[in-house]
């Protein structure tokens, strides 16, 4: 009876103190998605005071008539795939560079991890006046063609630049990741494969590339996630130009939602990344663990 008794007494007392988190993630998390689900099938603004009830009104417009959303989810599915390959394979370059044991090593690892400390918006503000003012001053000191291109007002070529400022500044943290992988590695492999005469292509695809599986796993699943996501970069480097082509689906929806005051509209769209999201992650979680179990 006493047992019994102490374990109730444990389980009451768990139940307090893990209460208060449980109350704030309700707020902070379940009451905004639920209500994102009832305005999702309203008519409003975001001033009057009753919305209208309109169905599944605002996703048949969406999925049948919505050019621009159709065209984002194209550019970020876009940014999404080449985001993906080329910041972990530039991420798995620098870190096996950089675990080589270099002097220089350490100030390396801080120069490569420092823009990930700043915010994308600010990152994306510096990038702009380079690709605006910077470049230009280089092409009358060199005479090259390439600082002559308009960078942020060509349709491809702005793509490119949203493309390479998220890499440039995100790659040091995956970096710093794989390192970490790198590292947990057992020497005594590495040793054992160069001594089975293994080359150093050979030692990498057959016993580094294997281990790192953990590293890659969390690696891409935040690249995923922070690709699909994209809104900051685009808001302060671009807005969106030249005319509307470089559009994510999160920019889009903070287009229809805050500047033409489609706040039923919007959150349907919300609701829509949010399915996908969580769809996409499911489905790379479950094939990349899968191949950390085979490896």
């Amino acid at each position: 009876m006493f047992k019994l008794g102490r374990k109730r007494g444990e389980k009451l007392e768990f139940g307090l103190f893990t209460l208060p988190a449980l109350i704030c993630i309700a707020f902070a998390f379940y009451v905004p998605f639920m209500m994102t689900v009832r305005y999702s099938l309203t008519k409003w603004n975001g001033i009057a005071k009753n919305p209208t009830f309109v169905g599944l009104d605002n996703f048949r417009q969406i999925f049948s008539g919505d050019a621009n959303f159709a065209n984002a989810a194209i550019f970020t599915l876009k940014y999404m795939i080449l985001y993906i390959v080329l910041v972990n394979v530039l991420a798995i370059a620098l870190a096996l560079v950089l675990d080589m044991g270099l002097r220089s090593t350490n100030w390396l690892r801080a120069a490569f991890f420092v823009p990930y400390i700043l915010s994308l918006v600010i990152v994306g503000f510096i990038w702009k006046f380079i690709f605006m003012q910077g470049f230009e001053s280089l092409g009358d000191s060199t005479g090259w063609h390439v600082f002559a291109l308009s960078w942020l007002g060509e349709p491809g070529l702005a793509f490119v630049s949203i493309l390479g400022v998220s890499i440039w500044q995100s790659v040091g943290f995956y970096m710093v990741i794989y390192i970490a992988g790198l590292q947990a590695i057992p020497g005594d492999l590495k040793e054992a494969a160069t001594v089975d005469g293994a080359g150093p292509v050979r030692r990498f695809v057959s016993v580094t590339l294997p281990l790192l599986a953990p590293s890659i796993t969390i690696s891409v699943f935040m690249a995923l996630t922070n690709s699909i996501k994209v809104f900051d970069v685009i808001l302060s480097l671009t807005a969106g130009g030249p005319g509307g082509t470089t559009y994510s689906v999160a920019y889009d929806i903070y287009r229809d939602t805050f500047q033409n005051n489609l706040y039923g509209y919007g959150t349907a769209k919300a609701l829509i990344l949010f399915v996908a999201v969580l769809l996409i992650t499911i489905v790379q979680l479950s094939i990349f663990k899968r191949r950390e179990v085979e490896a």
